[in-house]
């Protein structure tokens, strides 16, 4: 059997040049992207939103899911990384990179899409439910796998991760992306 390789879409190539020439190494791997097209291409006129932009790679594969109908806001606070990101979306008129604090977000809201990959996951979680959308997709990455319920993290219970699990305006769940890393995917609810 032979197994093709996966495509990668050339923005999140572009995207990944940014990263290495800024010497950017946090950005979105590949298993995280694939999610967040899927989660984009699910809301095909909705509003997408992205907090910590970085170098674009996620917004990048947000984008590679972009409906015709829909728009992508995403917000950097380091000024280069924005204006480099905004350099590979630059001939998409859909798509919008903010520079400063992941609350400039609040004036596109309310967001069907939201990947808060930055600001907000942590100083700020319940706001970050209010800014989804009836319906709204929440996808958070960068979390560490844990066998126990609730979930644990350095030998204590992870309770940013019991937040987003358990609110009760989200139907949540934790989906396993690497052998090291997993994404809290939550759904607001009707």
């Amino acid at each position: 059997m032979i197994v093709a390789e996966r495509e990668v879409p050339p923005r999140v190539v572009a995207a990944e040049r940014v990263a290495c020439e800024a010497g950017f190494k946090k950005s979105c791997l590949p298993e995280v992207g694939r999610l967040l097209r899927l989660a984009a291409a699910a809301k095909p006129h909705g509003i997408i939103a992205e907090s910590g932009t970085g170098s674009g790679v996620g917004t990048a594969w947000l984008h590679s899911g972009l409906g015709a109908g829909a728009r992508l806001v995403t917000v950097e606070r380091d000024e280069e990384l924005a204006r480099r990101a905004a350099g590979v979306f630059a001939d998409d008129k859909r798509v919008s990179v903010l520079t400063g604090d992941w609350r400039l977000l609040e004036q596109h809201a309310p967001f069907d899409v939201f990947f808060c990959d930055g600001g907000g996951k942590r100083d700020d979680p319940r706001r970050v439910v209010e800014l989804l959308a009836p319906g709204g997709l929440l996808v958070l990455d960068d979390f560490t796998p844990s066998p126990h319920w609730p979930p644990r993290f350095g030998g204590e219970v992870d309770e940013l991760r019991m937040f987003y699990l358990t609110h009760p305006a989200l139907d949540a769940t934790e989906i396993l992306t690497t052998p090291a890393g997993s994404v809290v995917v939550g759904a607001r609810r009707l």
